[in-house]
This record gives C-alpha cells, structure tokens and sequence, in this order.
C-alpha cells in the first residue's frame, strides 16, 4: 500500500470507531479482516495513524475546524507528526485510493496550524468533563501533563531477579533490542517507541521465554517496589488479574513468604500460572474465584500487606490506550468509585494490626485516588496514611519525591514528572 493509501485507511478506521463506538483495537481487526492484501506493515503504519489521531483527536479536529476523521488525520500529520503543509498536500492528491485533495480552508488552517486560544480540553487533547477533577490535582501544570498523557508510551521491561542476578546482565544479553536503564526502576529497561508505532517482539525473545523479563511499565514497578515487601511476609494482592505485580512481589520476596493472587474475574486470572512457571516463582498460592464464594476468606486479619490495583477509570494509561479516553463517560466514574469502595473494604479486613493496604491506580484522577482513601478511613478509623516520605525511605526512593507529585495521602506519578504511565500509589496502615 503506498501512504496515501495508508492514510485513506486510517480516515475509513476512524469513521468505523466514531460510528459504531468501539475500542480501536477492535474497528483495526475488522479493517484487515476484510482487506486481507494490506501485509503486516500496511497494517502496522494504518494503526499508527488511527493511534496518532485519537491522541490529538481534540487539537487535530481544532485546527482544522472540523471534528470528521478526515480533519483529524489531516490536523495531525501536521501537530504530532510534524509534516509540512506541502507534503500532506502531496498524500492528498485524490489519485487512486489517496485522500481527496486539501480545500482551500484546510490548506489555511493547516499552514496556521493556530492552538492559541485553545481552551484547555483541546491544548490537552481530553474530554472537557473531567476538566475540574484533573484541575484539582495539576493546577496550573493542566496542559502540558496532558499533553504528555497524548504521547506515544515506550515498552518497558523488568527484570527478573529470581532469574538472573542483575539488570546489566539482562541488558547486555538484549543488545539488538537498543533498550537503555530505566531512571527511576533500578530493574527497568526502556524501548524507545519506534516510528512507524511497532514494537519489537519481545515475548518471543529467549530471554524472555526463560523469565528474564516481563513487560511492565516503569510506574507499575514503582508501584510494586514501593509496597516495601520483605521475605517471610504474607501478602494478597486482591486485584492481580493476570499478575504482573504479583510476580514483582516474588521476586522483591526472594520466593519466601507466600503472596495470594486473586481476582474477581477468574478469566483475568488465567494467564498467571504460565508467567509463574516462567518466571521462577514458588511463593505463590493462586486463589481462583468459584461462583459467589471469597477466595480469601480463611486470610481475614492475618495479613500483612494487601496490595490494591484497583479498578479505575485507566485516565493514567492514555498514552496505551488514547481511544478509551474518547469512550469515558461519568457513569464510567462512579461505577468505578463502587468498585473501589467495595474492594478497600474487602482489603481492610484482610489486614491484621500493625498491617497495610498498598492502594494503587493507573489514574491522575483525584476521586480515585485520594478522595477514595479518605472514605475508606472516615468508615473505618483503624486505618491512616503512611506519610509519603516514610513510605519512600523503607523502599530506599527518597528521591522520587523530587520528581513524582504528593498529594494528600499518596504520590502521583505522570509521563511528564516522571515519564512512567500515571499512578498513583498510598500506604494505609492499620492500628496494631
């Protein structure tokens, strides 16, 4: 397919998402289901575009003036991609399977290319809803940390310290993959994200098949270190769908101890016993759900440490999934705010004296975060935040507080403050 070509798949994507509002992922499938010539990389370059226009879906549409998927595509080749007016002129020729050609007004627009006097939703490329509850937490800093949260992610990976004795000897073992040390994480290598949006195959790495790595970003690893674990502790991670955090906490654990991975949706839980296989792991006990019955029940007041990924609104993971952000309605808040209000209770009594909950969302939003806290500790009073700087000094990440931003109970992290996904992390302990 010539890019022209490309370009005219992104605009019919885009539509095909708009019209029948569906994840990204899903409208791409159908697309090369039923255009079976376009090869791997025809696809690949189409998914980019589609992915590169939901990021600046707002700006796009607001300098072109229109909000259709053609104007958006058009808005960013020449926001994110940089392209110069005469070139995107050049992919719009009209010729066979190209974009029709650029109309005088697009031609205009395009060359101002004009975000001055953008409200804050469109410079930040988020729905205008959620405009007072990300106020709240970043201020006068709006803008630009959501413009950040528009950018391409990179590929992070942790390495796995049950499986090989240091992240130098992991990063030299990957020098093909150009993979450089992650700056917070000291497990974490970093994969720049690549131009045409493909990244590199890593799970079929043989380092990767014999438990090396796992793919976690950067802020899910100081999320899991900064819960402070120790060998010999009992811990339920509550929320550990397919367990990414739980195979942290092993290795943080030194396989001592015993972790309890659990979830609600026992399909989530499926594919935690290959990676444990895989990773070398041996302190895990997996409580599948079986109908209504609590999986952890017989645990109640004698644990230690209960990690809490709770279910969120996903606004931190934007840079991953910038469709979703497009699909978020309030309804989808408070039926998150429900969910989180029901597994902190579950977790509190899990705790026993002198424990902590280790509460963690992949959101910037305040009501997920530390208003959710606050209700939990106003219906149950045994229960007080870790000051944010004990919480750093028992992980050894006194430094973190310089780059992440603290709040009220915890401390957020952001792609812009510290160029991870966005979480929030907080430590309640409980009375002993």
């Amino acid at each position: 397919m010539t890019p022209a070509a490309r370009l005219s798949a992104a605009i019919e994507v885009l539509g095909d998402i708009e019209a029948r509002r569906r994840p990204a992922a899903d409208a791409l499938k159908d697309w090369g289901l039923s255009h079976r010539f376009a090869g791997s990389k025809d696809r690949a370059a189409i998914a980019s575009l589609v992915y590169d226009s939901l990021r600046r879906k707002a700006s796009a549409g607001w300098i072109v003036g229109e909000t259709t998927p053609r104007a958006v595509v058009l808005g960013m080749l020449r926001l994110q991609r940089d392209l110069s007016v005469d070139a995107i002129a050049r992919l719009c020729s009209g010729e066979r399977f190209a974009p029709e050609p650029l109309s005088d007004e697009e031609w205009t627009r395009l060359e101002a290319a004009e975000l001055s006097g953008a409200p804050a939703h469109v410079a930040g490329d988020f729905p205008d809803w959620i405009e007072p509850s990300l106020q709240r937490l970043l201020g006068g800093d709006l803008v630009p940390e959501m413009q950040a949260l528009s950018t391409r992610a990179p590929l992070d990976l942790r390495v796995n310290t049950l499986k090989v004795s240091s992240r130098d000897e992991a990063h030299d073992a990957l020098p093909h993959l150009g993979a450089v040390e992650t700056p917070l994480s000291p497990l974490g290598l970093r994969i720049a994200p690549s131009e045409d949006g493909r990244g590199p195959a890593v799970q079929a790495e043989p380092e990767f098949l014999k438990g090396w790595i796992e793919i976690q970003d950067e802020g899910s690893q100081l999320a899991a270190l900064l819960s402070a674990v120790k060998p010999g502790e009992q811990v339920v991670d509550l929320c550990a769908g397919g367990g990414g955090k739980t195979l942290a906490l092993a290795a943080m654990m030194e396989n001592q101890g015993q972790i309890y991975p659990t979830d609600n949706d026992a399909r989530r839980l499926a594919p935690i016993h290959d990676r444990l296989t895989r990773a070398g792991v041996r302190n895990v006990q997996v409580r599948t759900p079986r109908a209504k019955a609590d999986a952890v029940s017989d645990l109640d007041g004698r644990i230690d440490c209960v990690l809490v990924d709770a279910p969120c609104t996903g606004v931190g993971t934007w840079r991953r999934n910038p469709d979703a952000k497009w699909r978020l309605r309030p309804g989808s808040l408070e039926t998150r705010l429900k969910e989180q209000a029901a597994v902190l209770d579950r977790a509190a009594a899990l705790v026993k004296p002198g424990g902590r909950i280790v509460y963690i969302t992949c959101s910037v939003l305040p009501e997920e975060n530390d208003d959710a806290l606050s209700v939990l500790m106003e219906r149950n009073p045994a229960f007080s935040p870790v000051p944010v700087d004990e919480v750093l000094k028992q992980a050894g990440f006194a430094h973190l507080k310089d780059r992440a931003r603290p709040t009220a109970h915890g401390l957020q992290l952001t792609p812009l403050t510290t160029g991870t996904d966005g979480f929030y992390i907080a430590v309640l302990r409980r009375k002993a």
